[in-house]
């Protein structure tokens, strides 16, 4: 039987050694070990990082699937905790260790009590989450043939250990990515009127495009353009030919992001040309918004008030995550657990109370146990 003690050696292993996304060989190979020792299958599917494990109950049942992802972010630790990273400028910055020991824990707890579980669980441990796209490389595989329900989770900072945030519909936004680059006529610094200077066309772009937020989308719909990074130029006495912005979209309804792509390229070309010079528009599309089932998102409210947790409405977050791939194929369901209350994912100073593991275990497994009996 799985122990609190084990599980914190588990989690503290993970932690010291973080590694990035599509770069998590060693984490894949300790998944593996801990899943072997336990007699969990690991299925022959091909991944090159992450693997597919599952767990096949004694009882005719429906097959589910639990995500998992594994990578880290690179983000030097400014913790003092005694299990740090080992790894400079690596990090566990987002619970994805807490992720990685809760889903083996799970699949211990479970492959322990075959003789209740109705059907099949399937564990995705999921490489580069980080990167918005890893889904797809167990999308490529045969992972989800069979299964008809998907459930994903993920470490929540804003709430105390024992608390579950669950939420039927949107709790996570569609994700998209641009790079536009301005082409004008390089000049002297001096002479302005020798040349198109691409500079001011991108300062107008950036002003230009919050009028989409304010003016094209419904004020109700969850929405935001960030423009993170502009560059032009190499020196101080040189107007450059050309200048490049580049930034993110997030949406919650799909007809919102669909009239962002069309509203972003049409203001950058009609205001490059204004200023006479011209736009290159590349929208690099990401994963959709995260949609929660109504029925699963009942059923694991109903399941965590039965366990004896607290439940809380779901917080609603203009942050993506990759889990909205598999939901485009099959119904699913993303659960935030509790992990104490403290500094926010993706900072430094990141942390996961590890007295949440246990209760993260248990919680997961009655899910997927009551499912399974539910729809056996």
């Amino acid at each position: 039987m799985i122990q609190e003690m084990d599980l914190m050696e588990i989690f503290y292993w993970f932690h010291r050694h973080p590694e990035l996304s599509y770069e998590e060989y060693d984490t894949t190979a300790q998944i593996k070990k801990l899943l072997k020792a336990a007699d969990v299958k690991i299925l022959p599917i091909p991944m090159e990082t992450g693997l597919i494990a599952e767990v096949k109950g004694e009882k005719d049942g429906p097959v589910q699937a639990l995500r998992c992802d594994i990578d880290a972010l690179p983000i030097t630790e400014l913790t003092d905790l005694p299990y740090a990273s080992e790894c400079p400028g690596k990090m566990h910055a987002c619970g994805h260790d807490f992720h990685i020991t809760a889903g083996i824990g799970t699949a211990i707890w479970l492959q322990e009590h075959r003789d209740e579980l109705c059907g099949t669980v399937r564990f995705f441990f999921q490489p580069g989450e980080e990167s918005s796209l890893g889904a797809r490389k167990v999308l490529e595989t045969t992972a989800l043939d069979s299964v008809t329900r998907v459930w994903g989770f993920h470490s929540d900072p804003t709430n105390l250990v024992n608390a579950i945030g669950i939420r039927e519909g949107a709790v996570a936004a569609a994700v998209d990515r641009f790079v536009i680059t301005i082409t004008g006529v390089g000049c002297h610094g001096a002479h302005p009127d020798d040349g198109v200077d691409p500079i001011p066309a991108a300062a107008a772009m950036v002003q230009a495009f919050q009028t989409i937020v304010t003016r094209n989308i419904n004020p109700f719909h969850p929405t935001l353009i960030s423009v993170t990074r502009l560059e032009a130029g190499n020196t101080w006495n040189v107007i450059p030919q050309t200048a490049q912005l580049e930034g993110t979209v997030r949406t919650m309804d799909r007809q919102d992001r669909c009239l962002f792509e069309k509203r972003l390229k049409a203001i950058a070309e009609q205001t490059a040309s204004a200023y006479g010079a011209s736009a290159e528009v590349e929208w690099i599309p990401g994963p959709p918004a995260v949609c929660n089932d109504a029925e699963m998102a009942a059923f694991a409210k109903e399941t965590a008030e039965a366990e004896g947790f607290q439940t809380v409405p779901e917080e609603q977050s203009l942050g993506g995550d990759d889990f909205s791939f598999y939901m485009e194929k099959v119904p699913g369901c993303y659960i935030k657990i509790g992990i104490g209350k403290g500094a926010t994912i993706h900072q430094p100073t990141f942390q996961v109370d590890p007295a949440a593991l246990m209760p993260a275990v248990q919680y997961l497994s009655r899910l997927l146990l009551c499912w399974g009996e539910e729809k056996g």
